[in-house]
């Protein structure tokens, strides 16, 4: 039995991995000159390969998708993805946030380690082969040679989503899928930042500034604590990442979203209010806030983006801006910026092996599907569970669908 991979990211690599195992030649085929690209650039902070929180609050970040994700996370669950990077030779560690890193903090040797297992076991590698449809029931690949036109028994396509297009995940493949008739959900950004209408003296001050130690509230989302970064055109960074799937789209219904901040999370409103109605006498509204509501730089520079001048003289009003300054996000950022992707693929197209009902024996893995989850080691964890998930299909389908391609 011949088996194809197309991508060589997480999802594709470990579906080359679960096929090899199972005893099948696997041919692996990227449109980039190497593999894992943007799991290198990932890393590059600090690999985040996991969560340690409890299987229940795991398996709650993929929203609407828990369903069928958690079906398939089951077979390869947060605890056997660290027990297969032990497996690698890989040290591992949980961080105070409760996120799973390598010891090394890096992704190159994780990746070094896994591609020399891959190679030992015969899978191939075929660099620079940008996959380009159907040629009647082979594959067809664009490569530097030409065009050339494969065979295969059963196929992964572990294609990823549209952000970061310069390491290879540009959503072409969309149109390629359409071509044959699928039904694609639009590819949106997540994990992303979004647009503020900055004032030109808060941007030209403030952006690039961290703004640490705040509580974010969105509509019925339960309020998160964390931190993000002021960029020149609104606002990206984790505490953004975690609301970002809410954001968006409730930008895409009304137009804007109205993110809410508790500046001062270690003091109540009371406090804040009797603390402000102390005489400031002869000091500088900058000086007042820092002495008596703990606040300094870009946090007070919040403030006098959400208030008029004259608002700061009231101590019920600016009180209650502190604790939940009002900040209008206009556009999620374009989905190049953005960490990973939703929509693609959907989950009704596939099988409960994910292979496409419209096309036996062809399988869909990774990003390429249509789900979502935050930032904090649920993508990769969910990308390398759908990989071998789909893997696991391809090595067991029914001998029936070998024709099909």
């Amino acid at each position: 039995m011949k088996t194809v991979v197309v991508g060589g990211g997480p999802a594709g690599l470990m579906a080359a991995e679960t096929l090899s195992a199972g005893g099948v030649e696997v041919d692996l085929y990227d449109a980039m000159p190497s593999v894992g690209r943007k799991f290198l650039m990932a890393g590059k902070g600090g690999l985040n390969i996991t969560h340690s929180e409890p299987w229940e609050a795991f398996v709650s970040r993929y929203g609407a998708r828990q369903p069928i994700l958690e079906k398939q996370l089951a077979h390869f669950t947060p605890d056997d993805l660290r027990i297969w990077v032990h497996e690698l030779g890989v040290e591992t560690f949980v961080g105070t946030s409760g996120r799973v890193f390598p010891k090394e903090m890096k992704a190159a040797p994780l990746l070094r380690a896994w591609l020399r297992r891959l190679r030992g076991t015969g899978v191939r590698f075929h660099m620079r082969h940008r996959w380009m449809g159907w040629d009647g029931e082979r594959l067809k690949f664009s490569t530097p040679q030409g065009h050339v036109s494969i065979k295969a028994d059963a196929v992964v396509l572990a294609l990823g989503g549209a952000s970061w297009p310069q390491l290879g995940s540009d959503g072409a493949w969309v149109d390629l899928m359409a071509a044959r008739g699928l039904e694609i959900a639009p590819l949106q950004p997540s994990n992303c930042g979004f647009d503020v209408g900055w004032s030109d003296f808060f941007r030209e001050k403030y952006a690039g500034a961290p703004v640490k130690s705040v509580t974010a509230s969105f509509g019925e989302v339960p309020h998160r604590q964390g931190e993000f970064v002021v960029t020149a055109t609104g606002v990206e960074g984790s505490l953004i990442y975690a609301l970002s799937a809410n954001l968006r789209d409730a930008i895409t219904v009304t137009g804007k979203a109205a993110l809410h901040l508790d500046l001062a999370p270690g003091k109540t409103l009371e406090q804040l209010v009797r603390n402000l109605k102390k005489p400031r006498g002869r000091k500088s509204i900058t000086n007042f806030l820092r002495e008596y509501a703990g606040l300094e730089g870009v946090k007070v520079g919040l403030l006098r983006e959400a208030l008029a001048s004259d608002a700061f003289g009231d101590a019920e009003t600016l009180a209650a801006t502190i604790k939940a300054l009002p900040l209008t996000l206009t556009a999620p950022r374009p989905i190049a910026e953005a960490i990973s992707t939703a929509g693609g693929v959907r989950f009704e197209a596939l099988d409960d092996n994910l292979m496409l009902k419209s096309v036996p024996g062809v399988f869909c893995a990774g990003e390429m599907l249509d789900w979502d989850a935050p930032t904090g080691g649920y993508l990769l964890t969910a990308c390398m569970a759908l990989g071998k998930a789909a893997g696991m299909g391809a090595l067991h389908q029914p001998a029936s669908h070998n024709q099909s391609l």
